[in-house]
Order: C-alpha cells, then sequence, then structure tokens
C-alpha cells in the first residue's frame, strides 16, 4: 500500500483490479501534485527574484545557458537511471522482499555513476570555454567568461543529481513519494538564499552557487536521510559483471545515447535565440510559467505512474496497464487543455504579476506573455508524453522510444533554424509544440502497434467537449483583460485584474460544463482539489509511517 495514501473511491476508476491501481495511482499522484504545486510556488519565488534583481539582460542569459553542458552530462551519463530503469530493476527485489539483494545492486549501480560523473565532471570543467564556444558563439567574450564560471559551479551538482536519483528510486518503489517531492523546495530556497546573501559580492554568479548548495540539500541529503531510515545501505563495489547490472546497464544505454525533445528542445532553443538579446531569459521564463501545469499534471502523474506500470507490466497484467494508462491519459489531457485555456487567457496578467518588477520591465512582459501564448498550445502533449513513455520504460523497452524520438529531434532542427529565421523568437516557440507534437503521436503509434494501448471512446469522447469549454472561457477572459489592462503595470491592480478575470474563468467554465453535461469531470476535480490541498497541508513527515 501506497505510504500516506487513501483508497478514495473514483467513477472513472470502476471495480476490480483495474479500478483499486488507478484508486492507489490517485492517492500517490495527488501527493505528488500537492508537492509539486508547493515547489512551483517557491519556483515561483525564485523566477521573481532573478526577474527582479537581474531582469532579461545578456547577464540572464549566460546564467541560464551554464545550465547547458550540466544539464547534458547529467542525460548522458544519468538521465537512464534517475526514477526510471532503476525502479523496473528493483522493484521485483522490494515485492519479493529481498531488499539485502536489492541494495546489493543499489551499490553496484551508484559505485558505476559515481565514477562516470565524477571523470565527466572534471572533462567538462576542463572544456568548458571550448564547448561554450561551439554552442553559443553569437555570445560575447565577456558574457562567454560569466557563462563559463557559472557553468563550472554548477557542474559538481550533476554528481548529486544522479546518485540522488537513484536513491529516490529506491523511495518511489517502495511507496514514498513525499520524501523526493519536497527536494526542489530546498533546491530553489537555496538558489534564492545565494543571490539574496551573495548578490553583493559575486554578483548573478551567487545564483549558480545557490544551485550548488541547493542540489546538494535537496536532491540528495534530504532524501538520504530518509532512505537511511527505511533500511537503505550502499558499500562501494565495482562488480560490473554482476548479470542484474548487465540489464539495468542494458535497459540504460538506449536512455543515454538517445536524445528527445523533452530535454533536447530548451537545448535547441538557446543558441538560436542567443542571437536576440535577452530572448533566452524571456523563452525561460515563458516555460517556466507553462512548466507549473505541466509538472502538476504530467510530471507529477508520471512519477505516481511509473512504480505502478512497472508492477503490473512485471505480473503480466497487460489488460490492467492499457486501462490504467488510457484513464491516466485522458485525466491528465482534459486537466491540460483547461490549463492552456486559463494561461493562454491570461498570459499578460499573470507575467505582470509574477515578473514585472525591478530590472524586468514591460516590454519584457509582453514578450514573455506572447511566447507563454504560444508554448501553452502543445502543453496537453508535453503532459501525456510523460505518461507514455512511462509505459514503454515499465515494460522494459527503451530502445523504442529513444531511437524514435533521436529520429523526431533530428528531423525537426531545421524547423527551429528555419521558424526562428522567419518568425524570429516567436518561431522558436512554435516549433517547440509542432515537436513535440509530432513526438507524441509517434509514441501513441509504437504504443498501438505492440497493443500496449487500449483507447476507450467511452473516456475520450468528452475531450472535444472539454476543448470547447477551454476556448471559449479563455477568449472570455482574453477579452476582458485586454479592455481592463493598463498601459503601465501597476501591482495591485494588475493583481486585482489578475484574481477578477481567474474567477470569470472559473465562472465560464463551470457553467458550460454543467451546460455541456460535464459534472462528472466537475465533481472528480474537485475530490482531486481536495486531495491536493489536503495533501499540501501534510507535506511534513509524521513519524515513519509517512505523512
Amino acid at each position: 500500500m501506497l505510504e500516506g495514501s487513501e483508497a478514495v473511491t473514483s467513477p472513472a476508476g470502476g471495480d476490480g483490479p483495474a479500478g483499486m491501481e488507478l484508486r492507489r495511482l490517485g492517492g500517490a499522484a495527488a501527493l505528488m501534485m500537492a508537492a509539486v504545486f508547493a515547489s512551483r510556488a517557491i519556483g515561483y519565488l525564485r523566477e521573481a527574484y532573478i526577474a527582479y534583481a537581474f531582469g532579461a539582460s545578456g547577464h540572464t542569459d549566460a546564467y541560464n545557458v551554464a545550465f547547458t553542458i550540466p544539464d547534458w552530462l547529467n542525460y548522458l551519463v544519468a538521465g537512464g537511471a534517475l526514477s526510471i530503469t532503476f525502479i523496473t530493476i528493483f522493484s521485483p527485489y522490494v515485492a519479493e522482499r529481498r531488499e539485502e539483494e536489492g541494495y546489493r545492486v543499489f551499490s553496484i549501480v551508484t559505485t558505476f555513476m559515481i565514477l562516470a560523473l565524477g571523470i565527466g565532471v572534471v572533462i567538462a570543467e576542463i572544456f568548458t570555454p571550448q564547448l561554450l564556444r561551439l554552442y553559443v558563439p553569437s555570445f560575447r567574450p565577456e558574457q562567454l567568461a560569466e557563462c563559463a564560471r557559472m557553468t563550472r559551479i554548477l557542474l559538481p551538482a550533476q554528481l548529486c543529481f544522479g546518485v540522488g536519483g537513484l536513491i529516490c528510486s529506491t523511495l518511489y518503489t517502495r511507496g514514498v513519494f513525499w520524501l523526493p517531492a519536497l527536494a526542489p523546495l530546498f533546491y530553489s530556497s537555496s538558489i534564492i538564499a545565494g543571490g539574496v546573501f551573495l548578490h553583493r559580492w559575486l554578483g548573478i554568479e551567487s545564483l549558480a552557487v545557490g544551485a550548488l548548495a541547493g542540489a546538494f540539500l535537496g536532491p540528495f541529503l534530504f532524501p538520504l536521510l530518509g532512505a537511511r531510515k527505511r533500511g537503505l545501505r550502499y558499500r562501494p563495489t565495482m562488480a560490473f559483471r554482476d548479470p542484474t547490472f548487465l540489464r539495468w546497464l542494458k535497459l540504460t544505454l538506449p536512455l543515454m545515447a538517445g536524445v528527445t525533445l523533452v530535454s533536447a528542445d530548451d537545448w535547441i532553443i538557446r543558441p538560436l535565440g542567443a542571437a536576440f538579446f535577452g530572448a533566452i531569459t524571456e523563452l525561460t521564463y515563458a516555460k517556466q510559467l507553462m512548466r507549473v501545469p505541466m509538472a502538476v499534471l504530467g510530471q507529477a502523474v508520471g512519477q505516481a505512474t511509473m512504480p505502478f506500470f512497472a508492477s503490473l507490466a512485471a505480473q503480466g497484467k497487460w489488460e490492467q496497464l492499457r486501462e490504467t494508462l488510457d484513464k491516466s491519459v485522458v485525466r491528465t489531457v482534459t486537466g491540460a487543455v483547461l490549463a492552456t485555456s486559463y494561461l493562454a487567457g491570461l498570459a499578460l496578467p499573470i507575467t505582470r504579476v509574477v515578473y514585472e518588477r525591478g530590472k524586468f520591465h514591460d516590454g519584457n512582459a509582453h514578450s514573455t506573455a506572447l511566447y507563454l501564448t504560444i508554448f501553452v498550445l502543445s502543453l496537453a502533449f508535453w503532459a501525456a508524453q510523460t505518461i507514455y513513455s512511462r509505459a514503454f520504460y515499465a515494460a522494459g523497452n527503451t530502445l523504442t522510444p529513444m531511437l524514435a524520438g533521436t529520429i523526431v529531434t533530428a528531423a525537426m532542427i531545421p524547423l527551429y533554424i528555419f521558424l526562428a529565421h522567419r518568425l524570429q523568437v516567436p518561431g522558436l516557440a512554435l516549433a517547440s509544440d509542432i515537436g513535440i507534437t509530432v513526438n507524441v503521436l509517434v509514441l501513441v503509434y509504437l504504443l498501438h502497434r505492440r497493443n500496449w494501448l487500449g483507447a476507450a471512446w467511452s473516456r475520450w469522447r468528452l475531450v472535444p467537449r472539454v476543448v470547447a469549454v477551454a476556448a471559449i472561457a479563455g477568449g472570455v477572459v482574453f477579452e476582458f483583460t485586454l479592455r481592463l489592462e493598463g498601459a503601465t503595470y501597476h501591482g495591485l491592480r494588475e493583481l486585482g485584474l489578475l484574481l477578477g478575470a481567474s474567477l470569470l474563468w472559473l465562472a465560464v467554465v463551470y457553467g458550460l460544463a454543467r451546460l455541456l453535461g460535464l459534472q462528472e469531470l466537475i465533481d472528480e476535480s474537485w475530490r482531486l482539489a481536495r486531495r491536493v490541498f489536503h495533501r499540501v497541508g501534510i507535506l511534513a513527515p509524521r513519524g515513519e509511517g509517512g505523512p
């Protein structure tokens, strides 16, 4: 049974084994949504502080690009292990109560991870300037030097993310979701603290120092302490011929060697956006706003579903897996469609309330709002991707989705370049939408060919009605804010406008949903909201039993 979850009946869940699995999954998903919601609130404070203190400038562009090489390293070495393939390997040991043997495998994989990441960090530290010069040739020399310094500060953090990801995998497998979910809170808080306390001496590099400290505290130390209480044991061992380790490596290698647009989208956008002053920062801020519902709906559900999918696949319960997968995606997509309506309709007031202060001026806010409006058009596809891809991983097939993702990514790069030249910065956001849409359609096709996807029209038939509700509600609040939006920013007025427009959006959505016979969706959304807010209030641990 999931730690800290309750079995709450859902009308869509039904009775029987599939319904029971979905109810258990719902408890985990509600917990993850609550934790992600809380972490995104801290993330808002982080981004608002950075915008206030540093604006959208060459310095902030350098700061955002500084994460690229560390991200490459993390993706290349650790990406396949972070709560994905290792869950598939570790789950049977927990289910069969062979924890001692499971921790032996954990020790082998962790030793491999430390060695691989350590070597990678040293090489990247040495060649940082050369790599950045190739990646962002349009950066000025002083901007490149500043970016290189921050990159070198951030690189060691990948050891914390890599090993911490393995530790979190053991917690996910045990049904402990709240400990890993709190890691982003420490991470974002440390970035803010670094900027506040060290800005005077280090400038924008203080944010990188805070990120390094946050990576140690959040993704590594806090989960480690919790996992050790639950029996985690690690002994350095280099038994790299162990059959289970080799099986993990076989699952992981495709994820290390390949690349998908989920990660590559930012990597492609940054060098193309570097040609436009401040564009990388504005695109990053827009995408951060889009990532709030994407994380709550897609990432949280994806993390919660992975252990369930892995368990069902291991037991050969394919019919239950297909049904659980389809129900999870339908719920996620309907939520994403409504979130798209809200963010697109209120893009400018949201951007102004979140970012417009200090050095982030009105022009930056209008540009960021435009990019946000474009980005959110593909929100449902971003959210669905996190669940569809995990169906492959749970079945032990990492090669197919990664090979397909690599081909799609390579095919989309010319589109990014073409649209950047034709439409400039908005073209990059549009290319991102097209790319992730193609990526998801390919995943759906591949799942369908393997008979792992059991889409039921009885569930999907409500989606067109939700789209209609979302389109009307988004249009109404857009027109409302367009008429009342001031020429210049004023904090209280903008906040009042945002609150009023939000209430109007809720009223329109509720009224149209009742009119179009979506009462079941309203009831389920209300139940989920109650569970999420209930979880927000109990995120702090209550002894060994969890929250």
